[in-house]
């Protein structure tokens, strides 16, 4: 009889191979998903300082306030950004800007997770402090 050395091995390989290749996968596509939550996060930013920066000087002077062109340059800002979506609402005197950016997996699209999905959120004041 031949030698059964490598049969007890390949069950053990066929096992371990699956599950180490989800484990690489969380790593490569979790690295992924935190990068584009950072990216949601900037845009969701720069989008409400945008609007706020916008309505400046109506503050200062004590003037009234254009909320939907305070909108719309925050819409603008996020649309100058490829793959981000937003929703910008004006609530109590603040703009808030949620945003959501969804990003293709590479290796978990091997057990069937095609997408991730990052949000992030900021607002900024468009009244004066009083």
């Amino acid at each position: 009889m031949g030698s059964q050395r490598g049969m007890s091995l390949s069950p053990f390989i066929a096992v371990l191979l699956p599950a180490l290749l989800v484990m690489i996968g969380l790593v490569v596509d979790g690295g992924a998903q935190a990068a584009a939550a950072n990216r949601a996060e900037r845009v969701a930013a720069a989008a409400a300082r945008a609007a706020s920066d916008d309505t400046a000087a109506a503050r200062l002077a004590g003037g009234q306030l254009n909320v939907a062109h305070a909108i719309t340059v925050a819409q603008q800002r996020v649309a100058a950004e490829t793959g981000v979506s937003a929703q910008v609402s004006v609530q109590g005197g603040q703009i808030l800007v949620r945003t959501k950016v969804v990003t293709a997996t590479t290796l978990l699209n091997l057990i069937g997770i095609n997408e991730l999905t990052a949000t992030g959120s900021a607002q900024a004041q468009l009244t004066a402090d009083r």
